[in-house]
């Protein structure tokens, strides 16, 4: 009889065990990624025209929750603006500048329900994201004085180093194992850099400080230990 009722609660045991297991399958993620990118870049500065140019990234990502991340970017690459010889002011500068941005990102999922929303699961990977940063900018090339304007002339600053707060939108595509986890991810984004100061471009000039913004595509490589989400990942 002892024996009996102990292989029946080993039966009870096993069944709940793999009851358990099936119902995690879909929740687990992995806690890390590593990711490459490519960015489109357009500075908004004290030149008078705009040129887009590329940078190449690196990102480290910290897996809060499929939803919620921590992200370290490090970017490098070159800035171009103005036109010395068509414009009034004369200005034109290529940077090649070195950045590193901290962000926190919030992807919909974490705050929307989209288990029972075809809608809703379509937009469960749309996310905001912000932080802070650093750049380094070391100007290459710049005209100062004007070709029109005789004796009009920009001071600045070859080399410097700003602040800049960044904020960007985008969705991030993600790809599933045969496990049922996000294995990798094409992230699709458009951020905009609020830069701290004036020296962006090497030029000091007006009232308003230097921006830059980017379109970005970029993939993502999941690694490191498997944890589990309070729900399912994928629908």
């Amino acid at each position: 009889m002892i024996n009996y009722l102990k292989a029946v609660v080993l039966i009870i045991f096993t069944c709940l065990l793999g009851y358990t297991a099936k119902a995690q399958i879909g929740n687990d993620f992995k806690q890390y990624d590593l990711g490459v990118g490519l960015d489109m870049n357009k500075p908004y500065t004290d030149a008078q025209t705009i040129k887009s140019t590329r940078s190449g990234r690196f990102s480290f990502n910290y897996n809060v929750s499929p939803f919620v991340n921590y992200i370290i970017d490090f970017q490098t690459g070159a800035l171009q603006g103005g036109d010395a010889a068509t414009t009034t002011s004369g200005r034109q500068f290529t940077n090649s500048f070195n950045a590193v941005m901290f962000r926190g990102q919030l992807q919909m999922g974490e705050i929307i329900d989209y288990s029972q929303s075809s809608i809703a699961n379509a937009f469960k990977n749309l996310y905001f994201s912000t932080g802070v940063g650093f750049v380094v900018n070391h100007i290459t090339e710049i005209n100062r004085a004007s070709i029109q304007t005789p004796g009009f002339y920009t001071s600045g600053e070859d080399n410097s180093n700003e602040i800049l707060i960044p904020a960007r939108v985008g969705y991030e595509f993600k790809f599933y194992n045969r496990y049922s986890e996000p294995g990798f991810k094409i992230d699709v984004g458009y951020q905009y850099n609020f830069i701290m100061g004036d020296s962006l471009d090497g030029f000091t000039a007006g009232k308003q400080k230097d921006s830059y913004a980017q379109m970005s595509i970029g993939i993502k490589f999941a690694i490191g230990g498997v944890t589990s989400y309070r729900k399912k990942i994928a629908f």
